[in-house]
């Protein structure tokens, strides 16, 4: 069952919530069933090197296999960088229709000017994550939607998905280049800057598990800010799912709530990006 987001008490889960992101952590690290399924895919997958100024940014790129000029889809990964499962979300928008590019963020920072596979797993790209620089963030971002908008299969159409840290980054991006058309926020903490979210000119939708207090805490003042500025923010709270419900629903081992707010996520993605 979905539901809008709603305040939920934090004092008593706040010791949860750490042991809960450690968890998350050790899960990501375990991902053979996400490469498994990219390994099976019959779509057309390839690594491309996007670049601006001195910066080359490696970045994921999936196809559909459609007929006409379709929507893409930029995926901004979660805390533990260009994992199997985010590739493999490309993937899934491409099986549902739409091109996907999911630039690794973390280009350049590993050994070597290594990314997200140099950096020794989740721990090491989350150690690195927090010192991107933002402006920097929001460049590589706008270098993939120029990207993948000039591909000839791209009908001009860009929209924006984020998961985890990639969802706060949504919000960022969207209030940082005006044509994208919608963004699509994965549990990611909401903004605060009313100056930055009166820049936003899509619509914002929100995906939230309902035992994720952490997140839910802060969603709330952005949604109360959005309606203020008369922007278009909807937040839908997923009933039982955590933190991080889309890769822990897709896991095989996953929680029966974690999957059932997985379907129902993409049920609403695939709604929402049909109607662009």
């Amino acid at each position: 069952m979905t539901s809008p987001i709603r305040i939920l008490p934090t004092r008593l889960l706040r010791p949860l919530c750490l042991i809960a992101f450690l968890a998350l952590g050790r899960a990501a690290l375990a991902q053979d069933w996400a490469k498994a399924r990219l390994e099976k895919s019959p779509r057309h997958l390839e690594w491309v090197t996007v670049r601006h100024g001195d910066r080359e940014v490696r970045c994921w790129v999936a196809y559909p296999e459609v007929k006409d000029k379709t929507t893409a889809v930029v995926v901004i990964h979660e805390i533990f960088g260009l994992t199997d499962w985010v590739r493999g979300v490309a993937d899934q928008l491409a099986e549902t229709g739409y091109i996907a590019i999911a630039p690794d963020l973390l280009s350049g920072s590993g050994p070597k000017g290594g990314g997200t596979e140099s950096l020794g797993g989740p721990d090491g790209a989350r150690a690195k994550i927090g010192s991107l620089p933002p402006d920097q963030i929001t460049a590589d971002l706008t270098a993939a939607v120029k990207y993948v908008r000039a591909l000839p299969a791209c009908n001009g159409k860009v929209a924006v998905s984020g998961f985890c840290w990639g969802g706060s980054q949504t919000f960022r991006f969207v209030a940082n280049h005006p044509e994208v058309k919608a963004g699509l926020v994965f549990y990611g903490s909401g903004s605060e800057d009313e100056k930055e979210l009166s820049r936003i000119q899509a619509p914002v939708y929100g995906f939230y598990g309902g035992n994720d207090a952490r997140v839910n805490a802060t969603v709330p003042k952005s949604e109360a800010l959005m309606k203020k500025l008369g922007k278009v923010y909807q937040p839908v709270l997923y009933d039982g799912a955590g933190h991080g419900f889309m890769r822990a629903g897709e896991d095989p081992a996953g929680s029966a709530d974690n999957q059932k707010a997985r379907l129902a996520g993409w049920e609403r993605v695939k709604a929402i990006l049909k109607g662009l």
